[in-house]
């Protein structure tokens, strides 16, 4: 998984993150993998990029999450660099022989209508072009409930990380191995 501090559990302890409900869920039902949380607080689709030819190598995942975007977004980054950075991080994933899965993310609208559409677009198009399964907007479940949120109104609570990991559930139980 290499994602932003929405999968590195910020503010929260680790335990009580998505990541490890998923693998939670995952050992309950009989899978046999391992979830690989490579998440980092603040990371962008450039820093993902960087890092994870070496953790592809390290891990050689069979899935990988790709849960980012969120941070170039809120910095105001280009839109076209991100996605040229998703773009990649698909096909070196692919390269490596695992199966990779686009997280949709969006941005607050304070960043103007004509930033904040081409931002959400670029995932679904992505995820179009590129036949990758997209896990529609993450935070969809929650993003209109503050109680959801720590008091920074960024991250969600240790409540609200069974909702995030049903958003993904769908879009990765049919990728997994069928429990034995």
């Amino acid at each position: 998984m290499f994602g932003d501090s929405l999968s590195a559990a910020y503010g929260i302890p680790a335990s009580q993150g998505w990541a490890a409900l998923l693998q939670q869920r995952l050992q309950r039902e009989g899978y046999p993998h391992v979830v690989v949380n490579a998440s980092i607080s603040g990371e962008t689709s450039a820093g993902g990029l960087a890092r994870l030819p070496a953790a592809l190598g390290q891990h050689q995942p069979a899935i990988v999450l790709l849960e980012l975007g969120a941070n170039d977004g809120l910095r105001g980054l280009p839109v076209k660099a991100m996605r040229g950075n998703l773009e990649k991080m698909l096909q070196l994933s692919r390269q490596a022989g695992a199966r990779p899965v686009l997280f949709e993310m969006r941005i607050p609208a304070n960043y103007g209508v004509a930033y904040g559409n081409s931002f959400s677009a670029s995932f679904s198009e992505l995820s179009r072009s590129s036949r990758t399964p997209l896990v529609p907007f993450f935070l969809a479940s929650i993003a209109l409930d503050p109680a959801q949120f720590l008091d920074d109104g960024l991250h969600p609570a240790a409540a609200a990380q069974p909702r995030l990991l049903d958003a993904v559930w769908p879009t990765l139980k049919p990728l997994l191995a069928k429990p034995k």
